[in-house]
């Protein structure tokens, strides 16, 4: 991709060192936008904006920690001297094999996927929409998942963050609006990231039957990847998304399918 649908855009993703995030940091800066690649793994954010060029940085975060997000924020600000949008693409999938089903969940399990996965963003929308209200032209895409609006019979504590995430989205939609900002989500289906590959390394057993129970439920050759994703992202902070506001962009093979 090399056109320069967002020329000049300055823009942060959270979350960035692998995965949909990674995918997302050099398809934006390959069309053009100023990128900072935001991530806990700051070696790895590091790397992904070597590899992406253009005006594209890294820097330190840790969304569950308020004050980490808004040095993150004010780096970004300070570098480019604004933001005209953000991916909110953070998540904690360490503990995702943990997450078993409301009964024998560990409440430390929820707590943590809680804390990054949703609390994680609203921290960060509550750093960048004062930002992208000055912009006049302020865009936010969240990370959400399928699982929002499926059922399965593990990962509540997934699904309710996600479900949270939608909520806030539509939340900003209809607060900044008027301002000029909009919010929409990305809800992937199951896609095979870098963290999650970890993840299914250990505990493969688990991890093929996975495999097995969303490949057989996609009408699809193959599962998701994150490069699937980062051209929805790019479109949504562009201009050609300026009139999508507080949508749910089902990006998944077919696997769920809704009005």
């Amino acid at each position: 991709m090399t056109n320069n649908r967002l020329k000049d855009r300055r823009i942060i993703v959270f979350g960035s060192a692998t995965g949909i995030g990674a995918a997302t940091v050099k398809r934006l800066a390959a069309e053009g936008a100023r990128v900072c690649a935001a991530d806990i793994n700051v070696e790895g954010a590091t790397q992904v904006a070597h590899e992406a060029g253009g005006e594209t940085f890294a820097v330190h975060v840790d969304i569950a920690d308020e004050a980490s997000v808004q040095n993150a924020t004010e780096a970004a600000v300070s570098r480019f001297g604004g933001l005209d949008g953000a991916h909110i693409n953070a998540a904690d999938l360490r503990v995702i094999m943990e997450d078993s089903d409301a009964l024998a969940i560990d409440l430390s399990t929820f707590d943590r996927t809680i804390a990054v996965n949703l609390r994680g963003h609203l921290l960060c929308t509550r750093a960048v929409v004062p930002y992208l209200v000055k912009s006049g032209k302020g865009a936010i895409v969240y990370t959400s998942s399928g699982s929002a609006h499926g059922a399965e019979p593990t990962r509540p504590c997934y699904a309710m963050a996600k479900a949270g995430v939608n909520a806030l989205a539509r939340h900003v939609a209809a607060r900044w609006g008027k301002e000029g900002v909009t919010a929409n989500v990305l809800a992937p289906g199951f896609t095979v990231t870098g963290e999650m590959k970890k993840a299914m390394e250990a505990n493969a057993e688990e991890a093929t039957k996975w495999a097995d129970y969303f490949m057989a439920r996609t009408p699809h050759t193959r599962l998701g990847e994150s490069e699937d994703h980062a051209g929805v992202v790019a479109m949504l902070l562009s201009e050609d998304g300026r009139w999508i506001n507080g949508a749910i962009f089902d990006v998944n093979g077919g696997s769920l399918m809704r009005a």
